[in-house]
């Protein structure tokens, strides 16, 4: 008896002296294949791919995951790749990266800079770069699959490693799941990703529970009048007047029918009409976004836009046979939900790991990104998606001594710090892993 309280002092102290040699451990063994790792993500950023494209990003890391023993299906979904990796009875785990790139011309100056132009789907010829940083989420994935592979013996359970193209197009996540992800393959219990953010230092970690990312739809309208002489408008019914009228109502939609509480946002991107000063035209586009996060908000808002351009245009004395056209695009980007249980126990187990004052939780973006796809698949998946800021710490707290205004996602001069991004996310993403495939 009076040997217990040695026992259990002894037991205690190897469990706090547990979490820092494991993470010391992990952080060691990252560090390590961090070269190699940024080797991989400078010829991923120099030679960037767009979307539905990804054919030689794809079958480079279709090669590194046989390497390493998984088994490889290419071409899932377009471009896609499915890696799986089943080490004993347990739950599957799904990690996700996205491989596309954006028609951006890149001009951040780094020495493997893109210099590859490419021809749009929409016909437009322009530069290629990965100005949303998904350069850095594979090379995260190899790093996470490298240092879970390491680790065979701390897990038992299924391993389900995607890459997925087209996610700036909406598309990828949909098109890998209408291939069979989850029936040719494995339904996952849990699906984790991250992305790099603009808006945090290197390093930080930012989740958000329930919603947290948008949908974002692009709307369409085009305003039909009757042109005529500019001299002579009573003989006309000017579609630019009608156009602006159109816009001004629509932003009744988000402050006089919506609750306050409810997040939304409508956007007249560009307004195209005419051709000379001196001619009204019968013809004017409006290019919209509209970002939203419940389906019913969405649908609220995409009927209302309809009922805007017809209510304007009839009070504007148009015919029936020229009443607004008011299309949507079937491919857009559904909103993303965080399981919020599931969240806030992985942040906790981050917070953890990583120190408090380098996981925090922040609020839900309008910005779109198709993960939310998986979830919307079977709602029985716990999923997550956290952000890895990728602000160099310096640049960082400079701009919020001097409000620097410093460039977003998809910026041509976004560039993030690589290696940071890289080896928190390759940390974070083994870390949870472990944690749900514990033996």
């Amino acid at each position: 008896m009076r040997h217990r309280p040695l026992l259990f002092t002894l037991a205690l102290c190897g469990a706090l002296l547990n979490k820092p040699l494991v993470a010391a451990t992990l952080a060691e063994s990252i560090d390590n294949d961090l070269p190699s790792l940024m080797t991989l993500y400078r010829h991923l950023h120099q030679y960037p791919e767009l979307s539905g494209r990804e054919v030689k990003t794809a079958a480079m890391l279709a090669g590194e995951a046989r390497k390493l023993g998984f088994e490889v299906t290419e071409d899932v979904g377009g471009t896609g790749v499915v890696a799986m990796m089943n080490n004993g009875p347990g739950p599957v785990v799904m990690i996700r990266a996205d491989m596309d790139a954006l028609p951006v011309i890149e001009q951040t100056g780094l020495t493997f800079a893109s210099k590859v132009t490419a021809t749009t789907e929409e016909g437009m010829e322009t530069g290629v770069m990965h100005a949303c940083g998904h350069d850095t989420h594979m090379a995260g994935w190899l790093g996470t699959a490298r240092q879970l592979v390491k680790r065979r013996s701390e897990w038992s359970g299924t391993l389900m490693m995607i890459l997925q193209p087209a996610e700036e197009r909406g598309r990828g996540a949909r098109d890998m799941l209408n291939d069979g992800l989850f029936t040719r393959f494995a339904k996952p219990d849990y699906a984790l990703a991250f992305h790099n953010s603009s808006a945090a230092p290197a390093g930080e970690i930012g989740y958000t529970p329930g919603y947290t990312l948008a949908n974002v739809d692009s709307v369409n309208i085009v305003v039909h009048g009757v042109g005529g002489h500019g001299a002579y408008p009573q003989s006309t019914k000017d579609p630019i007047v009608l156009g602006s009228r159109i816009v001004g109502a629509l932003q009744t939609l988000v402050s006089r029918e919506l609750d306050p509480q409810d997040p939304a946002v409508v956007t007249v991107g560009s307004f195209q009409a005419g051709s000379k000063h001196n001619i009204i035209s019968d013809k004017a586009t409006l290019l919209l976004t509209v970002r939203s996060y419940s389906d019913q908000t969405r649908q609220q808002l995409l009927d209302g836009i309809a009922r805007i351009a017809k209510g304007e245009a009839i009070a504007a004395g148009l015919p029936e046979a020229l009443m607004p056209e008011v299309t949507w695009k079937q491919e857009y980007t559904p909103s993303t939900w965080n399981d919020p249980e599931f969240t806030r126990s992985t942040a906790a187990l981050l917070s953890q790991h990583f120190g408090r004052e380098r996981v925090k939780e922040g609020k839900p973006s309008m910005a779109g990104e198709d993960f939310g796809r998986y979830y919307r698949a079977d709602n029985s998946i716990k999923s997550m998606i956290f952000w890895v800021g990728g602000v160099p710490k310096e640049r960082w707290d400079k701009a919020q001594q001097t409000g620097e205004k410093l460039p977003s996602l998809h910026s041509p001069f976004w560039a993030p710090q690589a290696d940071k991004v890289v080896a928190t996310a390759t940390e974070a993403l083994t870390v949870a892993t472990l944690h749900l495939l514990a033996k």
